[in-house]
């Protein structure tokens, strides 16, 4: 039987309490990754023990904050590398359901040829994810200073279609994300419910600059938005307008989902787009619906169905291939567990079963043998 969704996840608060979450989890300060498997026995990484003259030094990623939460929480987890049993990070419920009574990363690395470390809590290899946005983690895995480029667009939408190197990107979908529409809590306790796309529309291009024009109070919008180069801007635009590279005008940018977040919750007359893992509905980012072609799209109901628009898919890119060690860590992030902790535990949906077979698929442990 299948264990208890709610068994072992960690909420995104205590997630966030017991990591920091600053902008680097697993180990800070780490670089390096060259994003291809030598099997030669790399330096550093583990500190002691063997895997078997596989790369193990520390596997590094770079990019979204749309993605961070799903690939941070993943790197904690591998890092900590908690024993079966343990009711927080690697409950035996889980551990039965795979039928080991490994460390969590131990058994997801064993897979992949990798062994046990001689300090038992010290997993194969370590995990260090960055945090910066989609264009970044893009450029760093293309260029070969990060492993995993985590993105919240697609590599197309941020080169161009006709980018030099595209078709060596390896696309793996961890996660799909539903970019709710969110206001400051004034507005949505002054009765603005839902706003309809031309709307929307017209408040970015700076066409609708009062809340009374839209159904709320007599107060001038504050139209927040996410840098360019932002995968969440970049599907923003795309999404909401037809053209990945359409102009619009927020009053204010920010580079990280977490700083619009913070900007929304302290102004009273804000709108923003945002990452489902950083809505908040009783707190400083209420989400509001989004009426589409007669249909009403709410948070907690329907951002999930295929015909939202504003719909994405979150992206953990490899480059020319992807390596044994890559491999090891994006199958963690698609296995059940950690699509029921990493990305339903920080409010993204799962890949449906049909996607999640086909991404297992690209990074299953019989291509390595």
């Amino acid at each position: 039987m299948a264990p208890d969704p709610e068994a072992g996840r960690v909420s995104r608060r205590k997630f966030i309490a017991a990591t920091g979450v600053a902008g680097v989890a697993g180990i800070a300060g780490c670089s390096g990754g060259s994003g291809t498997d030598t099997d030669a026995g790399g330096s550093g990484g583990s500190g002691s023990g063997s895997s078997n003259g596989l790369d193990t030094t520390v596997l590094t990623g770079d990019g979204s904050s749309t993605v961070f939460p799903i690939t941070n929480t993943a790197s904690s987890y591998w890092n900590s590398n908690p024993e079966a049993g343990d009711e927080d990070y690697w409950p035996q419920e889980w551990a039965d359901e795979y039928g080991t009574d490994m460390r969590l990363a131990d058994y997801f690395a064993s897979q992949y040829g990798y062994e046990a470390t001689e300090q038992r809590s010290v997993p194969p290899f370590r995990v260090s994810i960055a945090l910066s946005h989609s264009g970044t983690g893009i450029e760093g895995v293309m260029e070969g200073r990060v492993d995993i480029g985590d993105a919240s667009s697609s590599a197309a939408s941020e080169l161009g279609e006709d980018a030099e190197g595209l078709d060596d990107f390896v696309d793996h979908v961890v996660g799909v994300d539903g970019q709710p529409i969110v206001v400051s809590p004034e507005i949505a306790d002054a009765g603005v419910e839902s706003i309809t796309i031309d709307e929307l529309r017209g408040i970015y291009k700076g066409e609708i600059t009062n809340w009374n024009e839209v159904g709320g109070p007599d107060r001038e919008i504050l139209a927040l938005g996410r840098a360019e180069g932002s995968g969440t801007d970049t599907a923003f635009r795309n999404n909401v307008y037809g053209d990945p590279d359409e102009p619009i005008s927020p009053d204010q940018r920010f580079g990280q989902n977490q700083q619009l977040q913070q900007a929304v919750g302290q102004a009273d007359n804000a709108i923003a787009y945002i990452a489902l893992a950083f809505v908040d509905e009783d707190g400083g980012t209420p989400p509001i619906g989004l009426e589409i072609d007669g249909t009403l799209y709410e948070y907690g109901k329907n951002l999930g169905a295929q015909d939202y628009p504003l719909s994405r898919d979150l992206h953990a890119y490899t480059y020319e291939d992807t390596s044994r060690k890559e491999a090891a860590f994006i199958n963690f992030c698609l296995s059940d567990f950690g699509q029921e902790i990493f990305v339903a535990g920080n409010n993204y949906f799962k890949l449906p079963s049909d996607r999640l077979e086909t991404q297992r698929e690209k990074v299953a442990a019989s291509n390595y043998e």
